[in-house]
């Protein structure tokens, strides 16, 4: 597709000028464009609700309506991510080791820029300014193909950032929108080996397997979240109540929120009806297994495709389970890797639960969440990485670099 032809193109190019470019120049950068997109809302905002109209249109409901909506609060967060990312330190130029072998020769190894990134997204406009600021800081140049369902929205951002670049200088092609959403548009992405050198997509399990499956290009896998709260005997049921409802209804939609609630048997008769009568206050349907619908009225029964699949919407899988062994082989037989949780009060089972649970993120009495970049203090996040290769977990600044061996000698030849 000779459009991602060109874009990749001008891609690398910009990709040179961004490896070389100062510390104090990207802080800039980042600064003037959060002050911009506050400046610019209105703008977003009109874009953004002509995409929430088509979107209906179409027939989206439910939780894709609510990743896909801007609010002036969302725009004013999406700023916050900017600012923050700008004051954290610069990874690039990093030395992170240096040794003198016995010829004289003396071996480093320096965090660099990956060079050139791609991202598949789905509905989420905000992810085009958290993409940009973590690019951007670790010199990295970023074409972005998001869902037509947010073309508008993207399109606003991504030109708002480009005005800003280029009134500093910078190459405007550092941050490049695919204006094309078709099928074919992304598959072409997934083939630009020649100018991409990371590929990273952010959407549904759907999305992230074509991925995996097409690409020439290098993939993270991320964003693929089953997870799950485990609530012990020794469970403090006040404190996991809370949990519970946070991690499932706060934010329904994202990859960090729960899936699934496993209960063990001794605190099951207590604690079942109290969270299914919270959980049903919010409309959260509830599919259990034969104790938990005996337990909660209105609950329904799951098949097997419930305990694995990433609902992102208010519906939850639930289970009673013999022994916190049965709760972890029940995640390691159905969860993704993401994010898993331990209500417990026993310092012993939280410690084993945080071994033998294999997965981005494990928690002792805390909400899922909490798996984000910007809760764990690094600005924003391109995405989670739910492998393991190079990166896992949030993917912060150091995530987006790659290493070179830096070498001096002093006229050494090898013999």
């Amino acid at each position: 597709m000779e459009e991602l032809i060109i874009k990749g193109k001008k891609a690398k190019e910009a990709s040179y000028f961004l490896a070389q470019a100062s510390t104090a120049g990207k802080n800039q950068i980042l600064d003037h464009v959060a002050e911009t997109l506050i400046n610019e809302s209105g703008n977003i905002l009109k874009a953004n609700q002509n995409d929430m109209i088509n979107a209906e249109k179409a027939g989206l409901k439910g939780a894709i309506m609510d990743r896909l909506l801007l609010t002036e609060e969302r725009i004013v967060s999406m700023a916050e991510g900017l600012k923050e990312i700008a004051a954290l330190e610069d990874p690039v130029g990093e030395v992170l080791a240096m040794r003198k072998r016995p010829n004289g020769l003396i071996i480093g190894q320096k965090r660099v820029p990956m060079g050139v990134i791609g991202i598949i997204y789905e509905s989420r406009p905000n992810v085009t300014a958290d993409v940009f600021g973590l690019c951007l800081k670790t010199g990295n140049a970023t074409i972005l193909r998001g869902g037509k369902e947010a073309y508008a929205s993207n399109l606003a951002i991504t030109s708002i950032i480009q005005n800003v670049l280029a009134e500093n200088g910078f190459p405007a092609e550092c941050l490049q929108l695919v204006e094309n959403t078709s099928r074919e548009s992304a598959v072409a992405l997934m083939q630009l080996d020649q100018y991409l050198d990371l590929l990273i997509p952010r959407g549904g399990a759907g999305l992230i397997r074509t991925v995996v499956e097409n690409s020439h290009v290098p993939v993270i896998e991320t964003g693929v979240g089953n997870c799950h709260i485990y609530v012990d005997d020794s469970a403090d049921l006040e404190k996991a109540l809370a949990i519970t409802i946070n991690a499932k209804i706060q934010r329904p939609g994202v990859c960090n929120a729960a899936e699934s609630l496993l209960v063990h048997q001794n605190v099951a008769r207590e604690f079942l009806p109290q969270v299914g009568t919270e959980l049903l206050k919010h409309q959260v349907e509830i599919r259990g297994d034969k104790a938990v619908c005996q337990l909660i009225d209105g609950a329904k029964p799951a098949t097997e495709k419930d305990w694995g699949t990433e609902f992102l919407d208010l519906i939850i899988s639930a289970a009673v389970v013999s022994s916190m062994d049965d709760a972890i082989s029940h995640i390691q037989r159905y969860g993704s890797g993401h994010s898993e949780a331990i209500i417990t009060e026993n310092y012993s089972r939280a410690q084993t639960f945080l071994d033998k649970v294999d997965a981005a993120a494990v928690y002792i009495n805390a909400s899922t969440r909490f798996t984000d970049g910007f809760e764990f203090g690094f600005g924003a996040e391109i995405g989670i990485s739910t492998q393991k290769l190079h990166a896992r977990g949030p993917m912060g600044l150091k995530e987006l670099t790659s290493t070179k061996y830096i070498i001096y000698g002093d006229g050494q030849i090898r013999e």
